[in-house]
């Protein structure tokens, strides 16, 4: 289909990455990368979606991701990797986590979810980046780590100033209903 994302998957373990490209190609256009250096290669503007490993020989999944963007790719990026999440999340620029084993269900999933944001403004869009960061420190860390971090009471802080502007931006949107949804369930889980 013409209007689906191009999506790079990228994953040291080959075997992997074809396994998701396999699951992921008969509604989608899918390219593989096998290390940081060769993703980077692969990068282009027509992709859409971003499938990244975090730990990989050479360059780290981290790098690459900090070099998409700072090539100023317009792509989503999900980091699929079986590295926990930590504080370190915060800061990095990816839109959303999957901790391995993942799925065909949740892969799929998930390339659809961040697909669809891409047609919303850059406040949904960080708006529900941050609050994918903090529902998954708030489900890994304690309440006294989290209490006691100043970067996470920041990026509550700042979930808070954008559920502000995105409220108003998605009250005119009648056809976003699921979207509307699923910021309803994420805010009822907090």
């Amino acid at each position: 289909m013409s209007d689906r994302p191009d999506i790079l998957v990228v994953d040291d373990e080959a075997r992997l990455a074809d396994l998701f490209a396999a699951w992921l190609g008969t509604d989608w256009t899918v390219e593989t990368a096998y290390d940081g250096s060769e993703a980077l290669e692969k990068m282009a503007d027509s992709v859409d979606v971003v499938l990244l490993d975090r730990r990989m020989p050479g360059l780290s999944g981290d790098e690459v991701l900090e070099e998409i963007r700072a090539k100023g790719y317009d792509c989503r990026v999900v980091m699929v990797t079986a590295v926990d999440p930590d504080f370190d999340i915060i800061e990095m620029g990816f839109d959303d986590y999957l901790v391995k084993p993942v799925s065909k269900d949740e892969l799929v999933a998930m390339v659809e979810d961040v697909a669809d944001r891409s047609d919303y403004e850059s406040d949904i869009q960080e708006y529900y980046a941050l609050v994918s960061k903090k529902a998954l420190l708030e489900s890994e860390k304690a309440d006294r780590e989290l209490a006691e971090n100043d970067e996470y009471l920041e990026l509550r802080d700042r979930v808070g100033e954008l559920e502000k502007r995105v409220d108003e931006t998605v009250s005119g949107m009648s056809s976003h209903d699921d979207f509307v949804g699923a910021f309803q369930d994420l805010q009822t889980e907090n």
